[in-house]
């Protein structure tokens, strides 16, 4: 597809001023893994690929805005308006613009069309298992949270606090990733992430108790 390689570069540029859980190499496995759902999901794979490389381009303004801006809708905003300068038809940058205003597990707004499923379950599915373990820890770090807290109560942290912790994370999110997936493909991927990363918080709430 025209102008793949210059709309990637123009992505990675908005990424030089971003935390480490939403620099560039995860936009790179998100890309990869939309790729290959949408082979196998028979979804359009420029618009994912293209998507994938726009998804996150607001992402720095949420995590200055301490979660008051929704990256999805100001990225999808941004990428119009990069698209139209590329070139694109009002369909095909609607198409994409869609894909990344829907992306987002907490947003409002639904995917509707295959490539936004497939860039969703893309996206969260980098968000579990080891890969996303880590990212959680490193969230939980750029935001100054204590390393680990079995005991936290969920509906009482306010995000981007000191009490939210990788665990929390977990548990107000990452453990309902599975049941999220809107592919067939995205959800056979996300089931075997989902059992690595729940034993994983289960020992590490055994270690805290001294009982491994």
């Amino acid at each position: 597809m025209k102008n793949l390689s210059e709309i990637k570069n123009i992505a990675k540029k908005k990424f030089e001023d971003a935390n480490g859980s939403h620099r560039w190499d995860h936009t790179q496995r998100v890309s990869e893994l939309a790729e290959h759902l949408s082979k196998i999901e028979k979804a359009d794979t420029d618009i994912v690929k293209i998507a994938a490389y726009l998804h996150d381009i607001g992402r720095t303004e949420e995590d200055k805005s301490n979660g008051k801006v929704c990256h999805a809708e100001l990225g999808a905003e941004i990428s119009a308006k990069i698209l139209e300068d590329q070139g694109f038809s009002r369909e095909k940058t609607e198409q994409i613009t869609h894909c990344i205003k829907t992306h987002r597990f907490r947003g409002q707004n639904i995917p509707e069309t295959i490539e936004a499923k497939v860039l969703f379950d893309a996206d969260k599915i980098d968000s579990i298992g080891a890969i996303g373990i880590g990212r959680a820890f490193l969230f939980a770090g750029e935001n100054g949270a204590h390393l680990h807290n079995k005991d936290v109560d969920p509906a009482n942290v306010k995000r981007y606090s000191k009490d939210d912790t990788a665990y929390n994370e977990f548990l107000i999110k990452l453990q309902y990733v599975k049941n999220r997936m809107l592919t067939r493909e995205g959800l056979r991927i996300a089931e075997n992430r989902h059992e690595f990363m729940v034993a994983f918080f289960n020992r590490l709430n055994q270690e805290v108790d001294g009982l491994i």
